[in-house]
């Protein structure tokens, strides 16, 4: 069932050695320190746009869970804490919700706890193969009252899951451009913890989207979470699975290739973020806002004042960047002095990306 594989995935999150198996390669871009800020610290603005709406910080936690009860107080307590300090949220996938309406209310907590805050409804792109049409992705954004949804990528999980299903051909992006046309709220193209290449958000960008979630590698590997599971069931897939646990783009390699490619994208820059420097680094290397996930899960079912706590620390770590940046708000953030160097200079070098044109680009100059 799909509602016992939910919590069986958050249950191994949660519990389980699945997190950075390889580097986001985000301690590649350093900050350039500016001794002189010319600010006060309590000048600084994190105040940001979220598509139409205003968001406090530049923060978004990514879509998770949903689906059963206990999955349900998971999204009521983090939804609760990103009203209360005017984060956005995006919910696991609805499909559950959408087959089975017992599992609805778990994902419509969300708006009833967080009535202004941006949310993001989530369908996996393999269900547009199996006859979800406008009905459906109409369905998963009522259900929450979202202002966007994503369409979450995830091969890489998909093929070594035991029960997975595999299928990403042409069809998806066909079908997905048409249902473009009809449907009122932005479509976000969202990875999985594998990243996005030049190519596949170029792809993307010829039909006609342009809102990226990059979720690269270096963070939660979800080939490693399957491999988990593989190995509970004996499944025949976990040697293999463990061979491609560090599969994927690194997230700071993923937002290059994103932003070189697609210039004029809205990028989530997620996968491995796990602190306010993460979030300033990975705006100043070309993201937009920040998204995280496996850091928010662990605080939140320790309680709201745990959840609530970690965020303020963030907030307060992006801020302490941009003061010694002397980035007063987050748009001189966005064009703040960085140096790329190691594993990340050389993998930009490999896939011809420039480095002073790629300067330019970040800065949105």
């Amino acid at each position: 069932m799909i509602s016992n594989r939910k919590i069986e995935h958050v249950e191994i999150c949660l519990y389980e050695g699945v997190e950075g198996f390889t580097s986001t390669l985000l301690d590649n871009v350093v900050l350039v320190h500016k001794a002189m800020p010319e600010i006060s610290f309590n000048d600084i603005i994190t105040k940001t746009k979220f598509f139409n709406k205003d968001i406090s910080a530049p923060l978004m936690v990514t879509g998770m869970t949903g689906g059963t009860a206990d999955l349900g107080k998971i999204n009521e307590t983090i939804a609760s804490v990103v009203e209360e300090l005017g984060l956005a949220m995006g919910v696991g996938s609805q499909r559950i919700a959408i087959e089975n309406s017992s599992a609805e209310e778990s994902f419509k907590i969300v708006r009833k706890v967080a009535p202004s805050s941006p949310i993001i409804a989530n369908i996996g792109a393999p269900q547009l193969t199996k006859g979800y049409g406008v009905k459906e992705l109409e369905k998963a954004v009522s259900m929450i009252e979202a202002d966007a949804i994503a369409i979450h990528l995830n091969p890489a999980q998909e093929i070594f899951q035991p029960e997975g299903e595999p299928d990403y051909s042409k069809e998806i992006l066909e079908k997905l451009k048409d249902i473009s046309k009809s449907l009122k709220v932005p479509i976000i193209i969202k990875e999985t913890g594998t990243g996005i290449s030049m190519e596949t958000a170029i792809l993307f960008s010829k039909y006609g989207f342009k809102n990226f979630d990059v979720s690269g590698q270096g963070g939660t590997s979800w080939i490693a979470v399957e491999m988990i599971r593989d190995k509970r069931k004996g499944n025949w897939k976990e040697q293999s699975a463990s061979l491609f646990a560090d599969w994927g783009i690194p997230t700071a390699a993923s937002i290059v290739e994103t932003r070189y490619s697609v210039p004029d994208s809205f990028i989530i820059g997620s996968g491995g973020i796990r602190n306010g420097l993460d979030v300033a680094r990975a705006i100043a290397l070309g993201s937009d806002i920040g998204g995280m996930a496996s850091p928010v899960l662990k605080r939140a079912v320790e309680g709201k004042d745990s959840l609530k706590s970690f965020f303020n620390k963030t907030i307060f770590e992006l801020k302490a960047a941009m003061m010694l940046t002397g980035s007063k708000d987050i748009e001189e953030l966005k064009k703040t002095n960085i140096v790329i160097w190691k594993d990340l200079k050389d993998w930009m070098g490999s896939r011809g990306i420039s480095l002073s044109i790629y300067d330019k680009l970040r800065k949105r100059e």
